[in-house]
């Protein structure tokens, strides 16, 4: 019965994810969380380390929960449990 929705919820998510991974390797800066009262914005000419490493977090979170979300469709795993 929530297989789809969770499917539709987790495939969104996963999407999400990856354009903002693809936006940030575009214009080369990304939004990683706040310091204060100013969001963190990591690009590749300040600081490439963690530039790269975000980047890399949000593609990889990007996949995985897109995989995450066919495997639910197919049925390999269990669907969200929705309160």
């Amino acid at each position: 019965m929530g297989r789809i929705p969770s499917t539709i919820v987790l495939l969104a998510a996963g999407i999400a994810f990856l354009v903002a991974a693809w936006r940030g390797h575009v214009s080369g800066e990304l939004v990683a969380g706040r310091s204060g009262f100013r969001a963190y914005r990591p690009n590749r000419q300040d600081n490439p380390l963690g530039f790269y490493f975000y980047l890399s977090l949000y593609f990889g979170m990007g996949a995985i929960w897109i995989l995450w979300g066919i495997f639910v469709f197919l049925g390999f795993l269990r669907p969200i449990r929705w309160r």
